[in-house]
């Protein structure tokens, strides 16, 4: 009998990290390709692409994801899936009248514009963010969500649904949902211990079961947990039927007081995915079970031989 098929996905840069607070945070193109390449022959069949400029501050810019994505192609069939919430600073933020800061719609929606993308992330929810001594608007109404959602529909990019509560799942992701504004299988990504961001619901059992028991019909999900939650929300996501996701931009540390790299994240991982009798997906698998379509091209084929 053959065990049920893992996704593991990792996150290695994030737009919030800096190297200060772990000089193992890839930051740009030709890092964030090297580890995600190292990431995948540790067994991560996605990685959640966030891009940067050369001064390690956030962007959106296409051409930089299109680099990064283009660099990553090259040397394996790993699943892309770039940002659309950018970060917290760079290109990505503004000053208001009123005292807090914004994220910008304008530069969030350049994420999507990169070439080699096949996924990308779609924020369900409108939040505050507290970073820096700065409180960051980050709104994505439900005018917001449509535009986006029908926007990658056109594109044929596959959201990744990020939800940091209850409402986001059963009101917003639901909304758009019965609106036809995403194909089944869905993709949520529950994102849980995220105590930066208003609205947003610590790590427990319990609270991870409530949010599963209200997920969408014909969902696959993961679950992204912030610092240390990250490796117990994982291991429960996986008695719950979910699929898993480490890396820097969650979690810059592999113990108490000891930095982590991706690699190491990953390689824990996927020892105890495999510990507890299921085996991590392959790219190819990852792709059918997320309902995305296969890589078929001629330059794929050649970076699947490169990978092998």
């Amino acid at each position: 009998m053959s065990k049920p098929k893992v996704i593991v996905t990792v996150a290695p840069t994030g737009g919030m990290a800096t190297k200060k607070m772990n000089p193992n945070l890839p930051t740009q193109p030709r890092e964030i390709a090297d580890d995600t390449y190292r990431c995948y022959n540790a067994g991560a069949s996605v990685v959640a692409v966030h891009a940067r400029r050369p001064d390690d501050q956030a962007t959106c810019n296409p051409a930089i994801y299109s680099e990064i994505n283009s660099l990553i192609r090259a040397r394996c069939d790993i699943i892309l899936n770039n940002s659309t919430g950018g970060g917290i600073n760079g290109d990505m933020v503004r000053a208001l009248d009123n005292g807090l800061w914004e994220i910008m719609w304008e530069e969030r929606l350049k994420g999507m514009q990169a070439e080699g993308v096949e996924m990308c992330t779609l924020d369900a929810q409108t939040v505050i963010a507290s970073f820096e001594g700065k409180e960051i608007l980050v709104a994505t109404p439900p005018s917001r969500i449509r535009q986006i959602a029908g926007m990658m529909k056109e594109r044929g990019i596959k959201p990744e649904w990020e939800v940091f509560g209850l409402a986001d799942i059963v009101q917003d992701v639901q909304r758009a949902l019965n609106e036809g504004l995403d194909d089944a299988p869905h993709f949520i990504n529950i994102v849980i211990g995220a105590n930066a961001f208003q609205g947003a619901l610590p790590y427990t059992p319990r609270l991870l079961q409530t949010m599963v028991d209200h997920l969408p019909a014909n969902t696959v999900f993961n679950v992204s947990a912030i610092g240390a939650a990250q490796l117990p929300a994982a291991m429960n996501s996986l008695l719950l039927g979910g699929h898993v996701r480490v890396g820097l931009e969650d979690n810059l540390y592999y113990r108490q007081g000891q930095l982590a790299t991706n690699v190491q994240l990953v390689e824990r991982l996927v020892r105890l995915v495999r510990e507890m009798g299921y085996e991590p997906a392959t790219p190819a698998e990852a792709r059918e079970i997320i309902g995305l379509a296969p890589l078929h091209d001629e330059a794929a084929a050649e970076s699947l031989e490169t990978c092998k």
